[in-house]
């Protein structure tokens, strides 16, 4: 599986690749700067990036424009945000276009290397992979937002922002202390509220993150 990882700060940039190859991936560029970010992922159209938002020149969002601007190019780019901050708008537009392969991670909430390595292979399958914080800052405009998901119940919005963090049925379960059923009959109520069209599970789960996370209409793909 081929990466390109952008990070600015030499240390973490280095453990981050080592970290990448011990785990088999294949780091097709490693970046410092938005403009060489953006000039990698569309020369090597990776199967993953793994995107700091914050690079040079101005240490302000180059990460996350170079990643929007390579989406535009490269549909369903998988991306994978690990930063420090929530850029609200940026990651909204990141989720805007419906397809999956996202990511947002928070640096000092990446406790081990099993956590990051899975939400890499995640995002590059097409899933989410959302810190729990990060969806309470995009959630916190979106619950103002009519549409399809003021239809949900509160277990049913628990459910979803599980699903949002990447979290499996039997994970879910045991993070609600409830049936794996349980879980399976709330999902089926989601996807049913969420308007989303009878289709392969994982993709109709992705559909739904996004859903919860864009807080637009449902989305039949």
């Amino acid at each position: 599986m081929r990466v390109v990882l952008a990070e600015d700060l030499y240390l973490l940039r280095e453990g981050l690749i080592r970290l990448l190859e011990a785990h088999g991936f294949t780091i097709a560029a490693a970046v410092e700067t938005g403009p060489e970010l953006l000039d990698a992922l569309l020369t090597h159209r990776p199967d993953v990036a793994v995107v700091d938002v914050r690079l040079p020149p101005t240490l302000t969002d180059e990460g996350l424009q170079a990643a929007l601007k390579a989406r535009r190019e490269i549909a369903g780019l998988p991306v994978l945000v690990l930063s420090q901050h929530v850029q609200q708008l940026y990651a909204r537009e990141l989720l805007a276009d419906g397809t999956g392969g996202i990511g947002y991670l928070l640096k000092d909430r990446v406790f081990n290397a099993g956590q990051f390595i899975d939400a890499v292979r995640r995002v590059a399958a097409g899933g989410t992979a959302m810190d729990p914080d990060v969806i309470a800052k995009l959630m916190q405009t979106t619950s103002r937002r009519p549409g399809p998901l003021l239809r949900l119940s509160p277990r049913e919005r628990e459910v979803l922002e599980l699903m949002a963090e990447g979290c499996s049925n039997s994970a879910i379960a045991g993070r609600l202390s409830v049936s794996d059923g349980a879980v399976a009959k709330h999902i089926a109520n989601i996807f049913g509220k969420l308007e989303l069209a009878p289709d392969e599970d994982a993709n109709r789960r992705v559909l739904a993150v996004l859903t919860y996370l864009n807080g637009t209409a449902g989305q039949t793909g």
